[in-house]
Formats: structure tokens, sequence, C-alpha cells
């Protein structure tokens, strides 16, 4: 059963960059479609990027100054966030699904894999 970690939340200052991490562990990794979802108490889960197997990408609103990537092995994905604002702080929440086709799903309910998520606080 593949279990996610993810790493690298904190408190940095508004205009600073952070990169989260999330591995995954117990299966095969070949054909993860991964993703990251933030959410904020009262909110729903929001889109926030996806990566799909064969490297495809999809972004939500943060278009520009977030980057998702995926590690060598495949098992790794990589959040990267630029200039980060108070509006960013949330916790943050890795998300995967096996697929048979490569697809960077920008849905929620489209994942039945996630993590325990990290907080990421932006002060300004």
């Amino acid at each position: 059963q593949v279990q996610l970690v993810e790493f690298g939340g904190g408190l940095v200052q508004a205009g600073a960059s952070l990169r989260l991490s999330c591995t995954a562990s117990g299966g095969t990794f070949s054909n993860l479609q991964m993703g990251w979802f933030r959410q904020t108490p009262g909110k729903e889960r929001e889109f926030v990027a996806a990566i799909s197997w064969d490297g495809t990408t999809s972004r939500g609103g943060v278009q520009g100054r977030f980057t998702i990537s995926k590690g060598a092995a495949k098992n790794t994905a990589y959040l990267q966030m630029n200039s980060l604002r108070s509006g960013d702080t949330a916790v943050y929440y890795c998300a995967a699904q096996p697929r048979k086709v490569p697809w960077a799903c920008i849905l929620s309910q489209n994942y039945g894999i996630w993590g325990q998520g990290t907080q990421v606080t932006v002060s300004s």
C-alpha cells in the first residue's frame, strides 16, 4: 500500500521561497500521478499543482510562482514555491493515484492516496 510523507513546511516571510517534498513508499511508483493541494480552515481543498508519470504538469492559480517536479526515482514530488504571499498560508497536502494513462489531474476526488499535510505559514 502506497503511503505519502510530506516535508518542508514552515514559517517564512512574504517574498521568501520554500520547497516541499512528498515521498511515496510501499508500492510501485512508475505510474503515479502526484499532486499538491492546500486547505485553510473553513475552506475547501484547493488544487495547487499536479504531475503525471510522464512529466506532464498542471498548475492552479499559483501559476508562475509555484513549480511541481518529480525526482529521478519517480517516487518523490517537489513543490517549489517562490515569492510567497500571506495568502499562500495553508496546510499543503500531497496526493497520489496510480494511472495507466498519464494525467495531471486537478480534481481532489481523483486521488486516492493522501499524505498527512504540512503547514506553510507566510508572515507579511
